[in-house]
Order: structure tokens, then C-alpha cells, then sequence
């Protein structure tokens, strides 16, 4: 791409008629963000080649020159493509490095593309395109994963487990209802990525600096040209806007959040002491000193890595310091999916461990769900049930095992019925309410995620 070394005179910056004196190396590549934006390659490309055309219809250039410069955008976009492009520090980033390659290849014409346009307008462009890409795939990871929560919610519908809080059992629920929960909030990060696109689905340019451009732009035909559904209302606005980027890193960090609660469990659930899952040997590591050693480090990571996103959405420099975060955020998030995906498609669930490790005192709900059904106010009905809980446990019983006779001393609302919903199953059966952990209400909620694909 002709001399690929650092610039040494001033007057081969865009910007540099206003100065005599060069750039100082270290701000050079303290102010480039070539590094990191020479991904937006390809969006920027296809802005630049709209924005020719909208030239020649404002007559800024003629059908010659627009010929000329489309297919000079093409051959730096076929160049900077290849592996082994140097782009460095002094081009600043992929929009002058573009501009500056083009004026080399097809002439001094080739500055006639900025006409009417900043690099303000120009960047705000390149994001939303490049967003626009990035989060559409990243929506249809998400789904990847749902379509295995859904597979896997199936396959182990009879599945029962304690449910906890406070990492302390408090009812059993199905293992199903368990795995729909991430379904769920998988969903809403869906529709948040969703919302976000919306208000991106604006286009900037024409706005230049910060004023508008002289030029007669035909935005309308810009935003056909780019597939946006509206252009900007206000020029000020439009260059000053991050606000699609800041909810793209906010939507980011509740997903990451989400994964990271699931992680949590699932490194839990994969020790010795519980037992409930193992992790494949695809998604495991070991020990360097240990040889008996099986790390969850897929999850950890994961969760270490949810740190970093939060991080992201506290980006400063307006403007300037906001591509490095969201790109960052997004590959994190992209690969933090599949891998979760991953662990999730290939684990093994001992669901026989599940089962047997309820503790009998998570249908004490259930018990005082009974006093309440046979009279007794709710709050009476915790206290009669939380004195029945003590002694069975000083007594070394378990709930499941008491007698009608012994239940009858701490109240006269227990009958003999009581004894039936002494039992993991019965209990299960009691709630299925719309959106509980019954087994038919589940089934219910396992038919409406799967429409979520009926398409």
C-alpha cells in the first residue's frame, strides 16, 4: 500500500494545516485507536461508498469520479483485509487510514469523499453499522443457548432437586422449572439487545461536526442506502450520541450477570460435596500438581470475566474512549456464550443425587401451607410449623416420618390428610400454578419457550 512507515511531516495529517510542529510519538500512539477500530473495516467501506453516492447526486462529483473512487474503496478494503496489513499509529484510525490508502491509490480525488463530512459524524456511522452486525449474532448465540436450556429441560423433566436460598435447601423444585429460570432471563436479554438496536437504527450522516454539512446531502437516500429506518433529528445530538453504546454495555452486563448466577450453581454443584453435576472433560481443567483434580474453570472464567464487562460500561473521554470497551465487551460476551453453551450441551446431571440429598424440611412450606387451607392464619401457621421443625430436628427425625398423634401436639388443624403431603412429588403437584414448579405447569412453560422457535 506504498510507504507503510510512520509520517514524519505534519502536513500529511487530515488536520494538519493548523500546526507547524509535529506530533509528539508517544501522543501519536497515545491518540490512535487504529489498534483496536481497523475492525470496523468493512462498515466503514460501505459508508464510504453511500456517502459517493450521495456526492454525486449534491454534485459535489461527477459519475467519472464516483466510479473511480467506489472502486479505489473496494481494492483498500481487498488490502487492509490481508493478515499482514501494517497500519500504523500515524494513520490514527481505520477512518483516515481508508481516506489516506484511497488519495494514494486513485489521487487528490480521493479527498473529495470527506466533503461535508467529520469524523464525527463518520464514527457515529461506523458503530451503529458495526453494531448493528456484532449484536445480531450475538442474539443468535443467545438463542443457541436457549435452544439447549429447552433440549435440556425435556430430557430430565422428571428431574426433581432442592431448591436453595441463602445456599440453605428451602423446596424442592423440577430440575426443568430450574434450567427455563435462565431461559427466561436469557429472553429478556434478548429483547434488551433488541430495544438497543432500535434506537441505533438512526442515521448520522450529514450532520458533520456538529452543525450539518453546506452540502445538499440527501440524507433520505443515505438512510435507504445504509438500511437505517430514520435519519437524525439534530445535528448536535447525532455527533454527541453514545447512548446505543452505553445501553449495548448495560444489556451486556445484566446478560454476564446472568450467566454468572448459573455459573456459580453449577461450580457448586460439581464438587465433591454435592455431587449433582459433572462437567465434561471438554470444558474441565486440572491440576498441575494434584492429579485427582477436575476444575470447573470454564464457569470460573466466566464469572471472572463478568467483572470485566461491568468494567466496560464505566468507558470516560467523551467520545473518544468508547470503541476499545464496546468491542471489548462484546467479544467477551460472544465467547463467555458459547463456552456456557458448551458446558451446559455436554455436563452430566446425577440426578439420583439430586433427589436423595432433600432434606425432609423443605416441605415445612407445604405443612404450613395445610394449617392455613384447614383455618389457621399464615403467620400462626410459620410459628406452629417452625416449633415442629426444631423438635424434629432435636429429635434426630425426619418430617417424613412423624405421626399423625405427633403432629396433633402442636395443632389441631393437622388431620391425617397432612400425612400425604408429607412427600417430595405431592409436593411438586401442589404448585401448578401458572409459572410454578408443578410438573403440568412446567410442561406448560417448556411448550411456550419452545414456540420462542417455532420459526
Amino acid at each position: 500500500m506504498g510507504n507503510k512507515g510512520r509520517s514524519s511531516e505534519v502536513r500529511e495529517k487530515a488536520w494538519g494545516g493548523r500546526f507547524v510542529g509535529n506530533t509528539d510519538a508517544l501522543m501519536e500512539h497515545f491518540n490512535a485507536s487504529i489498534r483496536f477500530d481497523k475492525r470496523m473495516l468493512e462498515v466503514d467501506i460501505a459508508g464510504n461508498i453511500a456517502y459517493t453516492k450521495a456526492l454525486e447526486k449534491a454534485g459535489v462529483i461527477d459519475a467519472s469520479e464516483r466510479v473511480l473512487i467506489v472502486d479505489g474503496l473496494f481494492k483498500v478494503q481487498t488490502e487492509f483485509s490481508l493478515p499482514d496489513v501494517n497500519l500504523p499509529d500515524s494513520l490514527e484510525d481505520i477512518h483516515m487510514a481508508v481516506e489516506h490508502r484511497l488519495t494514494e491509490i486513485v489521487g487528490s480525488i480521493g479527498g473529495k469523499i470527506h466533503s461535508g463530512r467529520s469524523r464525527n459524524d463518520q464514527v457515529n456511522l461506523d458503530e451503529r453499522l458495526y453494531l448493528r452486525g456484532y449484536v445480531s449474532s450475538l442474539k443468535n448465540r443467545i438463542n443457541d443457548l436457549q435452544r439447549v436450556l429447552v433440549s435440556s429441560a425435556e430430557k430430565h423433566i422428571e428431574v426433581i432437586l432442592p431448591g436453595y436460598t441463602h445456599l440453605q435447601q428451602a423446596q424442592p423444585i423440577l430440575f426443568a422449572h430450574y434450567t427455563l429460570s435462565l431461559f427466561w432471563m436469557l429472553d429478556r436479554d434478548y429483547d434488551r439487545l433488541g430495544d438497543m438496536l432500535k434506537r441505533a437504527d438512526v442515521m448520522p450522516l450529514g450532520s458533520g461536526a456538529l452543525a450539518g454539512s453546506t452540502f445538499p446531502i440527501d440524507r433520505e437516500f443515505l438512510c435507504n442506502e445504509l438500511g437505517f429506518s430514520r435519519v437524525t433529528n439534530n445535528s448536535i445530538d447525532a455527533v454527541s450520541d453514545r447512548d446505543y453504546l452505553i445501553e449495548t454495555l448495560s444489556a451486556l452486563s445484566i446478560l454476564m450477570m446472568h450467566l454468572s448466577r448459573f455459573c456459580e450453581d453449577l461450580i457448586t454443584w460439581s464438587s465433591s460435596e454435592f455431587s449433582f453435576v459433572e462437567l465434561s472433560d471438554e470444558f474441565s481443567t486440572g491440576s498441575s500438581m494434584m492429579p485427582q483434580k477436575k476444575n470447573p474453570d470454564s464457569l470460573e472464567l466466566i464469572r471472572g470475566k463478568t467483572g470485566r464487562v461491568y468494567g466496560n460500561l464505566a468507558y470516560s473521554k467523551d467520545m473518544q474512549e468508547d470503541k476499545e470497551p464496546i468491542f471489548d465487551a462484546l467479544d467477551t460476551v460472544d465467547i463467555c456464550l458459547q463456552v456456557f453453551t458448551g458446558v451446559w450441551s455436554t455436563m452430566t446431571l446425577r440426578t439420583e443425587n439430586m433427589e436423595s440429598t432433600i432434606d425432609s424440611t423443605a416441605l415445612a412450606t407445604d405443612l404450613a401451607d395445610e394449617l392455613v387451607n384447614n383455618g389457621l392464619p399464615f403467620r400462626e401457621a410459620h410459628h406452629v410449623v417452625g416449633r415442629l421443625v426444631r423438635e424434629t430436628l432435636d429429635q434426630g427425625q425426619d418430617l417424613t416420618e412423624l405421626t399423625l398423634e405427633q403432629l396433633l401436639k402442636f395443632s389441631d388443624k393437622f388431620s391425617a390428610e397432612t400425612l400425604k403431603i408429607l412427600d417430595i412429588r405431592s409436593s411438586l403437584s401442589q404448585r401448578n400454578i401458572s409459572g410454578g414448579t408443578g410438573p403440568e405447569a412446567v410442561r406448560g412453560q417448556l411448550a411456550l419457550a419452545r414456540s420462542k422457535f417455532s420459526d
